[in-house]
């Protein structure tokens, strides 16, 4: 299994976690350090990424779940699943604060964490939330960059 996929599994456990104890930023260090314990044998040199990116989300979670609710219209945040729900906070942070990974990988490894840990149709829900911010927020900026560097 790809290091990052797995970073992704246990960034996506710590913040499932976090949120089902109602969110104390207290205990979130004990949180991570745990789950890299406990599922992260090997990926030492993924460490950092974890951490940054769990503090990322958790700085802009304001921001993060108002394009959530905004592009899942028919969900509430608390209508969906805690494992929905982290997912797609993972899935925009890294499409909108992490320029190192392209929005469609963002997308991708979202569906197949959503399709791993979530319920029957999350996938779907995941795919559709995030594939509409991406038609909305990113598509043309994708293009544009792609006919930059035909330049």
């Amino acid at each position: 299994m790809a290091k990052r996929h797995l970073a992704r599994e246990i960034i996506m456990q710590s913040l499932y976690q976090w949120d089902f104890r109602e969110k104390p930023t207290g205990v979130l260090p004990a949180i991570i350090a745990q789950n890299i314990e406990e599922f992260g044998g090997g990926i030492d040199d993924a460490n950092e990424f974890i951490e940054k990116t769990i503090e990322g989300i958790i700085e802009n979670t304001g921001e993060i779940d108002k394009l959530i609710t905004q592009f899942a219209d028919n969900w509430p945040l608390t209508q969906m699943s805690l494992v929905d729900r982290n997912i797609l906070r993972l899935g925009v942070y890294e499409m909108k604060y992490n320029d190192d990974i392209p929005p469609k990988v963002a997308i991708n490894e979202a569906i197949e964490l959503a399709k791993a840990y979530g319920g029957p149709a999350s996938g779907k829900f995941v795919n559709g939330v995030l594939g509409a911010m991406y038609a909305k927020l990113f598509k043309d900026k994708d293009a544009h960059a792609a006919y930059k560097k035909e330049d």
